[in-house]
């Protein structure tokens, strides 16, 4: 293919964080695909840019995938535009992507802001070896919902996940009531006028966020905890033990196999199981 699609990240809020390049890009493709035409148009005409716009959106983007590829094997430069940030990070685009990269056309990032970078720079919180875990949104409600709180109070490492202000503290709430000490750093109109960055542990995050109505589109990072040490061996009596507990045997049932499974006495084993069932 001739043609290269631009991959623009475009500002979270203060336009003049745009860079040239990004500015030079948008005005020298043929078309720009937009998540919302109507906001990317305002950036565009901020910037004196008269490109043609086009939509591509959760809804359109398989449709307009096919349009994207058939103006690059025409020859056609193309870009890429999400209402702020990078495309494709918890935005659309990523299908595009996936779907030219597949058939060898040039894609290329044009870097710039984004929220999740933006939020761990001011953080202050060390990746370290468990490194981050990016979940993009908490889901809403149900069993997902516990689940994926569970698995990020379980993380060691540093959590990023982006929240609505209507939603922030439940969420916030829900993860300092089973981690009330971790600390962690809400961050609040990130570039924009009324930025805010606010630092604590998740108790006094959830405090917060409950004596007051907050207004924006909010980042938050969960900082690195130390989970309890739990030796090899326990460890290995849990995993088995989490397996025959899930397949539907007693207690009883489930320590007689995993002892004899691992060669160990069926009364340490039942201990643990009496334990595990306990804190579950």
């Amino acid at each position: 293919m001739a043609g290269t699609l631009f991959i623009v990240a475009t500002p979270i809020g203060n336009l003049a964080d745009f860079s040239e390049r990004g500015i030079t890009t948008l005005r020298n493709v043929a078309v720009v695909y937009a998540e919302d035409t109507r906001h990317s148009r305002v950036l565009l005409d901020h910037f004196g840019i008269a490109t043609p716009l086009r939509s591509l959106h959760e809804h359109n983007e398989a449709a307009r995938s096919a349009e994207v590829q058939a103006a690059l094997e025409r020859g056609d430069d193309v870009a890429l535009l999400t209402d702020a940030g990078t495309p494709a990070v918890s935005d659309p685009g990523a299908e595009v992507v996936r779907r030219l990269a597949a058939s060898a056309a040039q894609v290329t990032p044009i870097p710039g802001a984004s929220a999740l970078t933006a939020a761990l720079s001011v953080a202050g919180f060390p990746v370290g070896e468990a490194g981050v875990w990016f979940i993009e949104f908490l889901p809403s409600k149900g069993s997902e919902r516990a689940a994926t709180v569970a698995a990020v109070v379980a993380h060691p490492g540093v959590v990023v996940f982006f929240e609505a202000p209507h939603r922030l503290a439940a969420a916030l709430r829900a993860l300092a009531t089973l981690q009330p000490t971790r600390e962690a750093c809400a961050c609040r109109e990130l570039t924009k006028m009324h930025e805010e960055v606010r630092r604590g542990t998740l108790a006094q995050l959830a405090e917060w966020a409950e004596a007051i109505e907050p207004r924006g589109e909010l980042t938050l990072v969960l900082g690195p905890f130390a989970l309890p040490h739990v030796p090899p061996e326990e460890a290995a009596i849990d995993a088995a033990l989490g397996r025959c507990l899930d397949a539907g045997l007693s207690a009883r049932d489930a320590a007689t196999a995993v002892a004899a499974m691992l060669e160990l006495p069926r009364r340490l084993v039942y201990g643990r199981c009496q334990k595990l069932r306990h804190e579950s």
